[in-house]
């Protein structure tokens, strides 16, 4: 079965924020063109979704011009590039017609921030009956604020919290390294797919 690698806001935006110099994997953009070579040599689609705001005025209005791919990064021909409007990739893009027309039932996600679009495009990929890997170090966020204001957890705890909230209920928790290895990732007793 083939698995289409979705590339969720790994975009310009988020590096011309202030907070850039806080984000947990500066270097996303190198890992995630690893994945997609590597997708690329074995026949998988490469979905690429990018995250716009129109009249915004911010690095995710497009007038800004940084809604587009961190350098390194360049689709190739036939792989499309969807643009949402909301956290996740399905709601505002046509991106389960474009997986039902490819035959894809199991997707590979990558992208920028952890727990905000990739989870929330893990969780509703899941509920659409996708068998759903999330590539952990091929993610990046920041540093978030309690809700209470008492503090923040650091960017890795974050990944941490949603490793835990994903694996064994909506995806597989994967690396580069298992992916490239074509190494086969456990899968919790339970988790989507498991026998």
């Amino acid at each position: 079965m083939n698995t289409a690698l979705i590339v969720i806001d790994v975009q310009e935006s988020f590096r011309r924020q202030s907070r850039w110099d806080r984000i947990s994997n500066p270097g996303i953009a190198a890992d995630v063109a690893r994945l997609v070579e590597h997708a690329r040599a074995v026949g998988d689609p490469v979905l690429w979704v990018l995250h716009a705001e129109p009249g915004s005025g911010g690095a995710f209005d497009p007038e800004s011009g940084a809604v587009r791919l961190l350098d390194g990064l360049e689709p190739a021909a036939g792989e499309p590039v969807l643009v949402k409007r909301v956290h996740n990739a399905f709601t505002t893009t046509d991106l389960e017609q474009q997986l039902e027309r490819r035959g894809i039932r199991s997707v590979r996600l990558a992208g920028i921030r952890t727990e905000q679009c990739v989870e929330t495009t893990a969780r509703l990929a899941s509920d659409l009956g996708y068998r759903v890997e999330v590539v952990l170090d091929a993610t990046a966020t920041h540093p978030l604020a309690l809700h209470d204001g008492s503090g923040e957890l650091s960017a890795d705890e974050v990944i941490a919290r949603t490793a835990a909230a994903l694996a064994g209920r909506f995806a597989t928790i994967t690396t580069i390294a298992e992916v490239l290895g074509a190494a086969v990732p456990v899968e919790p007793a339970g988790a989507p797919g498991a026998a």
